[in-house]
């Protein structure tokens, strides 16, 4: 193929990865094989909004060695692998989708495919051995799951997926049935554990929750908020439409007055006066998220993702609109060194620096929760290591999560 080419299909590809839902922000990857000896791939940590052909990286298949300025992506060894070992592999992604991510805690391959899902990925899904982004044990990891499966589609240990198709059409496919497979792999043992029958995966976490001694203990409803910090100020949106509303953060008084004065304002204020990083609040209750909520407790990573952006640990404060105060700065406690926390019973509120980074933690905690409930449900879970999930935020914020600023 053209370097040309193959390069505009990668730019083509990464706009649709962001706008399928099947990566966050910056994280996953996409390649184009060029010929025998060379593929093209995205640079390290770069919007796929802002991606021009100039972008993408010529690497060497043999080596993986580049002749550019630009650095290509820290996945580009298990690209290369897949190019290697593959023939017929023409075009592939690295993944973040939901549904493949929620299984990657499984220690074993997935055999049970249709005859219909067989015909796009193959025989079975192998899921590849953990390791750290970028390293060589992770590329390791992969490539005995290529050797011992001739699948289209690897799940990654706590990471994510790997794509592989004839071409740039070929490879969306085979994620698109990967998710299917995975959601009808999951609602699967959600009726052998319950006997449930649901065609929503948000079932498995609802089951979970439903279960759960923290469920037993129930906290007072409020509606939720998003809001961004404008110098002294905070801007308020009710989640679910309605009027907006200005509030001093010195004083928590209105600015532009407004007929229902949020139960939440002294939770987003508190928030705001002990956070400097922090210039956007998301209070989510995606159902995942919410059912969470109502377990309560805290939450170890099973999604290298969720170390990196959100952090460690996943702990949950009970926020009481009727003691404003006191429950706000409770809330806080629990966000310290974290870009979220779980309010009981209603969802959580995610922070960062921008609305574009708080709604990556938003996707990325909703698929960390998702994850969580079907390896609580299937049981043998194994999380992150603690010290790797330490390694993977320290690395975050003083070097990644810098890139993808300044590459917005």
């Amino acid at each position: 193929m053209d370097i040309l080419e193959a390069k505009s299909e990668v730019v083509k590809a990464g706009l649709e990865l962001v706008q399928s839902g099947l990566i966050a922000r910056t994280w996953g990857n996409v390649s184009c094989r060029v010929d025998d000896e060379y593929f093209v791939i995205t640079p390290s940590g770069r919007s796929y909004e802002s991606l021009t052909p100039d972008d993408i990286v010529l690497v060497k298949i043999e080596d993986c060695s580049y002749d550019s300025e630009i650095k290509p992506s820290s996945e580009k060894g298990i690209h290369a692998m897949a190019y290697k070992m593959r023939s017929d592999v023409n075009f592939v992604i690295h993944t973040h989708q939901k549904n493949a991510s929620a299984v990657s805690f499984l220690g074993y391959d997935i055999n049970m495919l249709s005859e219909d899902s067989r015909e796009i990925i193959g025989a079975d899904i192998p899921v590849a051995s953990y390791g750290l982004p970028g390293t060589g044990k992770l590329r390791k990891g992969v490539t005995a799951a290529l050797e011992r499966s001739a699948s289209k589609a690897v799940v990654m240990a706590h990471h994510g997926a790997l794509c592989m198709g004839t071409d740039y059409e070929d490879a969306f496919k085979v994620a698109a049935e990967l998710e299917k497979v995975c959601e009808e792999f999951l609602l699967d043992r959600l009726h052998i554990v319950s006997g449930k029958v649901s065609d929503n995966i948000a079932a498995v976490a609802e089951h979970i929750a439903e279960v759960s001694e923290g469920a037993k203990k129930q906290a007072m409803i409020f509606a939720p908020y998003t809001s961004e910090r404008e110098g002294d100020t905070m801007l308020m949106n009710p989640a679910e439409g309605g009027e907006s509303v200005r509030i001093d953060l010195s004083n928590g008084n209105e600015v532009s007055p407004c007929d229902e004065y949020p139960e939440s304002a002294e939770l987003h204020r508190a928030i705001y006066n002990s956070r400097k990083d922090v210039n956007c609040i998301i209070h989510s209750k995606k159902p995942e998220i919410l059912s969470a909520s109502k377990m309560g407790g805290t939450f170890k990573p099973l999604l290298d993702d969720f170390a990196q952006l959100i952090g460690v640990t996943l702990r949950t404060g009970e926020y009481n609109p009727a003691n404003t105060a006191k429950t706000a700065k409770k809330v806080v406690k629990k966000l310290k060194g974290r870009n979220a926390a779980l309010l009981k019973d209603n969802g959580a509120v995610c922070v960062a620096g921008d609305m574009y980074d708080a709604e990556a933690v938003e996707m990325v905690l909703e698929k960390e929760l998702r994850t969580d409930a079907a390896a609580k449900m299937i049981g043998d879970a194994k999380y992150i290591n603690p010290v790797e999930a330490h390694l993977m935020r320290f690395i975050y914020k003083t070097k990644y999560s810098k890139k993808a600023k300044t590459n917005k």
